[in-house]
């Protein structure tokens, strides 16, 4: 085999630098599927989002007609920027994510801390109806085609109805398994809530097993139920006490 001169070699790197100029630079790395910013079906908390329309909650108490400003994760003072995405919510009620007993248990400085105003956490439902005081306080059960949306730090836990992402996924980290998996007792209301590492729950009540059924999802000490029946819940975990639906309980 004959080896190429050296101004054959020369040559040959003129021309390749040529096409490559004219192809319009010298290609870049392969981009990672994964390497973006995750869209709305995952709405990442430094995504800015701006509520309209709605009927929002302030506290459970008091309902005021304005828009909600969310950005990296909390509810936000101003307006917004540009690039903020609009959810259109006339005639929706944005509500707070809280139970009475998990407000109780929180020092008297810090029970506002739930409140949708500036500066707070951006953790909310969206609900395609009314919702009363009381449904707020005690126990908010909403049916699929009622949720637009359900946010937890500003991220969005369902949309349309639908969760975000596969039950279990958050329970992939060792520590949100140690956190959460288990049994969850509460022996005052007959209630035994078994939380399962594959996202997966079941309730035994007043002994009657698998009385409720459903899939779950946990975001820092927040829990999102969907119920095999159709409906979405909520509760809080709060300094190893679960607070849901009036229920108040204990791992075993």
């Amino acid at each position: 085999m004959t080896t190429p001169s050296g101004a054959a070699l020369i040559a040959v790197g003129v021309a390749l630098a040529a096409l490559l100029a004219a192809c319009g630079g010298t290609p870049g790395p392969t981009p990672d599927p994964t390497d973006r910013e995750d869209g709305p079906m995952t709405a990442h908390p430094k995504e800015q989002l701006v509520i309209t329309g709605a009927t929002v909650l302030e506290t459970p108490g008091t309902p005021v007609r304005r828009d909600l400003h969310v950005a990296d994760g909390v509810l936000a003072a101003g307006s917004p920027d540009d690039e903020a995405t609009a959810v259109p919510a006339e005639g929706m009620y944005a509500v707070p994510l809280l139970v009475d007993s998990a407000v109780a248990q929180r020092p008297a400085s810090e029970r506002d801390t739930y409140d949708l105003v500036p500066g707070n956490a951006a953790t909310f439902a969206l609900v395609r109806r009314p919702v009363s005081e009381s449904q707020v306080r005690g126990m908010l059960v909403v049916d699929p085609a009622d949720l637009a949306a359900a946010y937890v730090s500003g991220h969005a836990e369902a949309l349309d109805g639908e969760p975000t992402r596969p039950a279990g996924a958050d329970l992939a980290d060792a520590a949100a398994r140690e956190t959460w998996v288990g049994t969850w007792e509460d022996p005052s209301r007959g209630l035994e809530q078994h939380l399962g590492a594959d996202g997966r729950y079941a309730e035994t009540r007043n002994g009657r097993a698998n009385a409720y059924t459903g899939r779950f999802w946990v975001r820092e000490g927040r829990i999102t139920y969907l119920d095999d029946s159709g409906f979405w819940a909520f509760g809080e975990l709060l300094d190893g006490t679960l607070h849901h639906a009036g229920f108040v309980m204990h791992r075993q």
